[in-house]
């Protein structure tokens, strides 16, 4: 026999667990951080790109969890993060693949 009152079940939570997915989302959001730390140090670009979504994840997970959309919410962000992801990388591919080298002159190649 349940002691809370008839439809307090949204209200507990067993073991926990919004502030564990709390806790979940701002570890996502410091590895982004952290990740785009990295990156920047590297690339520019790609660095900034993935600093900028470290506070969007941390606002996700701040959002309400029975709030409506938030589902579809975080599957489009997930989708936009990866194409991001992906035309970054395959640029920087490209313009790698893409960059001539110039050919040495006589005096840089006897040295």
């Amino acid at each position: 026999m349940s002691t809370s009152p008839p439809g307090d079940d949204e209200d507990t939570d067993p073991g926990l667990a919004r502030a564990r997915t709390s806790l979940a989302w701002t570890r996502t959001a410091l590895s982004f951080a952290a990740v785009g730390g990295v990156v920047l140090k590297h690339d520019l670009v790609p660095g900034l790109i993935i600093l900028t979504g470290a506070p969007v994840v941390w606002q996700l997970g701040r959002l309400a969890h029975h709030r409506p959309g938030r589902l579809r919410l975080v599957t489009i962000t997930i989708v936009v993060v990866a194409l991001v992801a992906l035309v970054v990388t395959l640029t920087e591919k490209l313009s790698k693949h893409l960059t001539i080298d110039r050919p040495r002159s006589y005096s840089q190649a006897s040295t």
